[in-house]
């Protein structure tokens, strides 16, 4: 799972594939709320905020 600005998704998606020989469903955090999860508010490649989930 990553949590990364609109920068990096396309390398997120190539770690993500490298890692779990798979493509990931994206969600965008901006339109989406989790029940009983907090999504990191900074992208886990760099400082800017977090956007997109990759799972």
């Amino acid at each position: 799972m990553y949590c990364v600005c609109k920068q990096h998704v396309e390398l997120a998606i190539d770690k993500f594939v490298d890692d779990y020989e798979d493509a990931p469903d994206m969600v965008d955090l901006d339109r989406t709320q989790f029940a009983d999860w907090d999504p990191p508010r900074k992208c886990d490649l760099c400082e800017q905020r977090a956007e997109i989930l990759l799972v």
